[in-house]
């Protein structure tokens, strides 16, 4: 797969990947977790739980369909951006650039002064427009992780790190390299629940 690089004309391509990095970067910018924490009367998400605009946080709320609501935006987003750029492009290198865009946008939003979520919803929602089975097991493997440790972040880490493996499993060499990286920048934007899970801090699903 990493083969199809070579037959992308890149002195005339590049706005096309520029365009296919913002479109995704203004989808993936729309803070769904503010939005829905708004409409369902819990006020400014930012200020309350761990400030976080991810749809973890906005379940702390209590405000449930909220944090659904956020979960299938968040995810929605990155899918979108993906499926946009095939339809319009279909190259794999702007599959991806749209991806990344998107994932970036969620995670530094413009209209949140670049303070967003963590990113692994819209990881979810980018696997899905790439290959649904990987992103199946990532899901799957976050529900064993999960059920057994009881442990969200624990979870996600474990999900991130396994998709780009799923990926080598069906060949998708280019499709792995880019997990890798977004799989780098989950485990950054999850640094602090890393500290707490090493010092055994880390809080447990359904633990009050």
């Amino acid at each position: 797969m990493i083969e199809t690089l070579a037959l992308v004309p890149w002195r005339s391509a590049w706005p096309y990947l520029a365009a296919s990095f913002l479109s995704g970067y203004v989808l993936g910018s729309i803070p769904f977790g503010f939005i829905f924490a708004w409409l369902a009367g819990a006020g400014d998400i930012r200020k309350l739980g761990s400030g976080n605009v991810g749809a973890t946080n906005v379940l702390r709320t209590g405000k449930t369909w909220a944090a659904a609501a956020t979960l299938l935006g968040d995810a929605g987003k990155g899918a979108a951006a993906v499926a946009l750029a095939r339809a319009y492009l279909g190259i794999d290198i702007f599959l991806l650039l749209a991806g990344f865009g998107a994932f970036i946008g969620h995670l530094f939003p413009v209209w949140l002064r670049f303070k967003g979520g963590k990113g692994f919803a819209t990881f979810l929602g980018i696997l899905i427009a790439l290959y649904w089975p990987v992103a199946l097991l990532a899901c799957l493997s976050w529900i064993v992780v999960a059920r057994s440790f009881r442990i969200s972040s624990l979870a996600t880490l474990a999900a991130a790190a396994a998709a780009p493996v799923y990926f080598l499993v069906w060949g998708m060499t280019l499709f792995a390299a880019f997990a890798v990286l977004l799989a780098i920048l989950i485990v950054l934007t999850h640094r602090s629940n890393i500290a707490r899970l090493l010092r055994g801090g880390e809080p447990r699903i359904g633990a009050k």
